[in-house]
């Protein structure tokens, strides 16, 4: 995916979960956070981020913050395009596709994507994944009772004679392998074990990420607890 109009700043600090601030060209100008996860170890004071000027006065902001630097590493911050770059990649991700759904709704919940394929009709969530610590991705960076629901509900589509994957969209460059967060949330990173034991096809992508630009890269090493 290709952003347009991006430019870079500096990160001030963050107001609320969908406001910052970034300083640019020597003037502090608010900015809308693309993702409502708490971020604390990527959007400190004085790093380097960009962000996306957007033309809409309907808009409180003029900025989107799309991305930060966390040492040597761009990370990509938007939680909405993880969805975007699996879309990009359906043919090569499914080899055998016939034609996909977006947000499908299964029962109580509402996955990303319901892919059919010569022989198989799948159920799809995509999950983004910005937390890093020593050169490990994880997720979550916060509780998710949502998450939960999803991959409960994933199980049972299984069940019920389905197929379902979680791609969990690894928003950086060279990562040593993908975990759930148990210390943030235990019970989430049992219930990924559960269905991985339960036929859900578990799985992690990394990204080639430029200011302006993030496309899928390759597959990551999975690490499940249990």
């Amino acid at each position: 995916m290709k952003y347009e109009n991006v430019r870079n700043c500096k990160f001030i600090s963050r107001k609320d979960r969908f406001t910052a601030y970034v300083e640019m060209g020597g003037e502090i100008a608010p900015c809308h956070v693309k993702n409502t996860g708490r971020l604390k170890e990527i959007l400190l004071p004085d790093t380097e981020v960009y962000v996306q000027e957007v033309d809409k006065p309907e808009r409180k902001t003029k900025y989107d913050l799309i991305a930060a630097r966390k040492g040597d590493r761009l990370i990509n911050i938007d939680s909405i395009v993880p969805n975007w770059v699996i879309e990009e990649n359906m043919k090569d991700l499914f080899p055998q596709l016939i034609g996909y759904e977006r947000e499908k709704t299964y029962k109580n919940s509402r996955f990303d994507f319901y892919v059919q394929t010569k022989s198989d009709k799948i159920y799809v969530e995509i999950k983004g994944v910005t937390q890093e610590s020593g050169n490990i991705a994880m997720f979550p960076d916060a509780p998710t009772a949502r998450g939960i629901k999803h991959v409960e509900e994933l199980i049972d589509a299984v069940k019920n004679g389905h197929k379902a994957y979680i791609i969990f969209v690894v928003q950086m460059k060279d990562v040593a392998y993908f975990t759930p967060n148990g210390l943030i949330h235990k019970e989430f990173a049992d219930i990924l074990a559960k269905a991985r034991d339960n036929g859900v096809n578990i799985c992690a992508y990394d990204c080639i990420v430029k200011p302006d630009e993030i496309t899928l890269n390759n597959n990551v090493k999975v690490v499940l607890s249990h």
